[in-house]
């Protein structure tokens, strides 16, 4: 599987291990060996296997997000506007699963990528567009999609 899908694998969305946990927001900011991803320096997540020993029950209630990415990370990456992940007349919306966590819509990039065959290395620039907007070179795989939409994977 590729880099992309696969970003939150080990992470926890911080925000619900907060809430959940009824403690401030900063509060990760102490915990030594405790690492953290930040995300379009907007989502803020936490590794997980990693929380103080006082906070591990939590591990059991919290969201898996794998293969999941925020929706305006995963519309950066994708080189696409977020508008496509938020509305749901936009040709492509109904082919992407969603799910919410702490009032953030996340998207399952995993099972699209599964789906259509797409294959994305580590520093792979990803584009998502109409068949008309996109640019093919000869290093760059392309993927047809439906509704006249394509992704390329320029390598």
């Amino acid at each position: 599987m590729s880099y992309l899908p696969n970003t939150l694998n080990s992470f926890w969305l911080w925000r619900e291990v907060y809430v959940k946990l009824g403690i401030s927001n900063p509060a990760y900011k102490y915990w030594k060996n405790t690492p953290t991803l930040k995300l379009n320096n907007k989502y803020l997540f936490i590794e997980k296997n990693t929380l103080p020993q006082k906070h591990e029950h939590i591990e059991e209630v919290l969201t898996d997000l794998s293969g999941h990415l925020p929706i305006k990370y995963a519309s950066d990456q994708l080189h696409v506007n977020e508008h496509l992940f938020s509305c749901g007349k936009m040709s492509l919306h109904r082919e992407f699963e969603y799910k919410f966590v702490e009032d953030i819509k996340f998207v399952n990039i995993r099972k699209f990528f599964r789906e259509n065959g797409i294959k994305v290395s580590k520093n792979s620039l990803v584009q998502l567009a109409k068949l008309k907007d996109l640019e093919l070179t000869p290093e760059a795989t392309f993927y047809n999609l439906k509704n006249d939409y394509a992704i390329v994977v320029y390598d």
